[in-house]
């Protein structure tokens, strides 16, 4: 463990969210996904970099037929806050007209990366494309934005671990904590 994830786990830090509760309910959404998407199979389209340990937890709960892809965007760089300019780091490869299309997300914060990718994603005709998310920020709308499937809706706090990270450091941790 680095110097600075051990720091961090000696500090007093909030866990909004344990390992089993977040296993439990990514169980809950891979479960919900099969029956939804039988016989159709779906692309999954995972955002990276927060979203691939939810990407990859929730395709082994996945019971379906499926793909995968991925694509990298960045709306918030080493700042706490989103910049509100998202940047495409990554593209996906995957065919999408006349696909089904889900869009993996780790969170939902202000919207605009969700419009972002129904614009981007959505120009390539897929015949649906929806969205999951690990997590939803109650209050941190800046754009309406839908999100067919939430995994937990949290308050508007900055939050790190289970992917998802601070300046590239604390994804590996398997809880959900608060960082102030």
């Amino acid at each position: 463990m680095s110097n600075q994830t051990a720091q961090f786990l000696q500090g007093k830090h909030e866990v909004l969210l344990s390992a089993e509760q977040i296993r439990q309910r990514v169980k809950e959404l891979g479960q919900q996904l099969s029956a939804d998407y039988a016989g159709l199979r779906p692309v999954f389209i995972g955002v990276l970099n927060g979203g691939y340990m939810f990407m990859s937890d929730l395709m082994r709960e996945i019971s379906i037929d499926c793909e995968v892809d991925f694509i990298k965007i960045s709306s918030y760089g080493e700042a706490i806050k989103t910049s509100g300019v998202v940047k495409v780091k990554k593209n996906i490869d995957a065919h999408l007209e006349g696909r089904h299309v889900v869009i993996v997300e780790d969170i939902i914060d202000s919207g605009l990366s969700v419009n972002f990718l129904l614009e981007k994603l959505g120009a390539m005709k897929p015949q649906t494309l929806k969205f999951v998310s690990l997590l939803v920020k109650d209050g941190g709308k800046q754009v309406d934005y839908a999100c067919d499937y939430v995994g937990f809706h949290i308050p508007t706090r900055f939050v790190v671990g289970y992917g998802m990270d601070y300046a590239q450091l604390f994804r590996n941790l398997p809880q959900v904590y608060v960082m102030e």
